[in-house]
């Protein structure tokens, strides 16, 4: 199961990515296996040296009525201090912005893979689509060729 944000691919360049676990109460955990959650409007905050996620949807687990939280509630996401450390600085002195670009398993725990974005401009994302759309008449041709 691996839940991705198609729309911040679109949205931003990409600088750089991290691996991080996430904290997570209650039946999240059984709602993310059943693939009902959102990372479209998320992004991730540093606050007191700690990095949040904001704004991320989990949907309430159905089974479950007393252990359901709020579906966007604040969660905070486990860096170590160097990646902290180093996030912080290319964040204020670039002026980037945190946002999660995929949550997947690994092994048995969930990770969250957070980028440090830019945001691109809308002649950015034209040029962008072109180039996608010249690379697939490239492999079309390719596979009339042979």
């Amino acid at each position: 199961m691996e839940i991705e944000n198609r729309e911040a691919r679109h949205n931003y360049f990409i600088e750089d990515t991290y691996e991080c676990g996430i904290v997570l109460v209650g039946t999240e955990i059984k709602s993310i296996r059943a693939g009902k959650c959102n990372l479209k409007d998320s992004y991730g905050i540093i606050k007191n040296n700690e990095v949040f996620l904001l704004n991320m949807f989990i949907s309430p687990y159905k089974e479950a009525s007393i252990y359901n939280v709020d579906e966007r509630r604040t969660r905070k996401l486990l860096l170590n201090k160097s990646e902290i450390k180093r996030i912080k600085q290319d964040i204020e002195q670039k002026g980037l912005t945190l946002i999660p670009l995929k949550l997947y398993f690994k092994k048995d725990k969930i990770k969250l893979e957070l980028g440090i974005c830019r945001g691109k401009k809308n002649y950015d994302k034209r040029e962008t689509i072109k180039q996608r759309d010249e690379k697939r008449e490239i492999e079309k041709i390719r596979k009339n060729m042979y």
